[in-house]
């Protein structure tokens, strides 16, 4: 048995079934607290559910800007598989997140959400983050790559640059005070950029060289 070939066609369904384990828990500790003061979603468990699928909202979209980081300094191409899997799982944690707020906190009261979008900077920038993350999700498939071509579809997808850099302000401006946790996701998410503007521009120096 080719045990190499077997670990790699498993992976992707083990990665997939991983990516679900914080719903899972979520779900879980939602269910069997009953929502309560005492469980483990705390005194206040619909802001407790808002954030955790932020949280993991943001978490995944990093994870995904740093697959190919990965490659570029390592050489590594085998995360490079998942790249889209795990996107689209930010995505999804991202819906999750803002079905949170419109259904759980706000009650589906449009009214008020919109207000909440004009006149709170924190929710403003969320929305952006989301409206720069829906042409992304939807033209995930190989279908739309197709369709728009490769160039056209990989100008597309630099929106998902902007898209973590917003992500990670929203984080901080959510959070009261200063703090250490959105202030390391903002470090890695710069990490992760500098790292392809370095490549892009030693790219354009190496091909301006070969051309004088």
């Amino acid at each position: 048995m080719n045990w190499a070939a077997a670990t790699k066609k498993l992976a992707k369904p083990v990665i997939f079934a991983a990516c679900l384990g914080p719903l899972a828990w979520i779900a879980w500790a939602a269910f069997s607290s009953g929502l309560s003061p005492t469980g483990p979603l705390g005194a206040n468990p619909i802001e407790y559910i808002n954030r955790y699928l932020g949280d993991w909202a943001i978490r995944f979209l990093l994870m995904a800007l740093a697959i190919t980081p990965v490659r570029i300094t390592t050489g590594w191409n085998g995360p490079m598989r998942f790249r889209r899997m795990i996107g689209l799982y930010a995505f999804f944690y991202v819906c999750l997140h803002l079905s949170s707020y419109i259904g759980l906190d706000q009650f589906f009261d449009w009214t008020e959400i919109w207000r909440d979008i004009v006149k709170r900077n924190y929710i403003t920038v969320g929305m952006v983050t989301f409206a720069l993350l829906v042409p992304l999700a939807v033209t995930s498939t190989n279908a739309m790559v197709k369709r728009l071509g490769g160039r056209r579809w990989t100008r597309l997808h630099k929106l998902v640059y902007p898209a973590g850099i917003l992500a990670c302000f929203h984080f901080y401006m959510m959070r009261k005070g200063v703090q250490l946790e959105p202030i390391l996701y903002a470090v890695i998410c710069a990490v992760l950029l500098g790292t392809r503007v370095v490549t892009a521009w030693r790219k354009k120096a190496r091909a301006g060289a070969k051309i004088t």
